[in-house]
């Protein structure tokens, strides 16, 4: 694996964790709880959120990153890292969300992070 394909991956994985932080962020905004109605207003108030909006051009940006990765090696090499990004999310989640980080939580993350090691050492 070459410098420039890790830092393809480290990109798309970084967007894509960045993402979902976003996207918390718009879902639990005062603004979107404060809409009235049934599923279908609520969800034309988060679409028009401008976190969401943020978040849901940072998960293209990320896909368009994976798309270089994909063009250039295996998808079964390139998938597994797909699982660095529930390690660096869990991070930033508890960082920046002040969400809570449990041995049960932890001790998952690490096996992911174990696995996707593994899997960049077999090429």
């Amino acid at each position: 694996m070459n410098l420039q394909v890790i830092l393809l991956l480290v990109t798309s994985i970084s967007l894509s964790s960045l993402a979902q932080v976003v996207l918390k962020l718009g879902a639990g905004s005062p603004a979107a709880a404060a809409v009235a109605g049934g599923m279908g207003a609520r969800l034309l108030a988060l679409l028009m959120s401008p976190l969401i909006v943020a978040g849901l051009i940072l998960y293209g940006l990320s896909a368009i990153v994976w798309i270089l990765v994909l063009s250039k090696v295996e998808l079964s090499f390139a998938y597994p890292f797909v699982g660095l990004g529930f390690v660096l999310t869990m991070a930033v989640s508890a960082l920046f969300l002040g969400e809570q980080i449990n041995a049960a939580r932890l001790a998952g993350t690490v096996i992911i992070a174990v696995g996707a090691v593994l899997v960049a050492r077999s090429s």
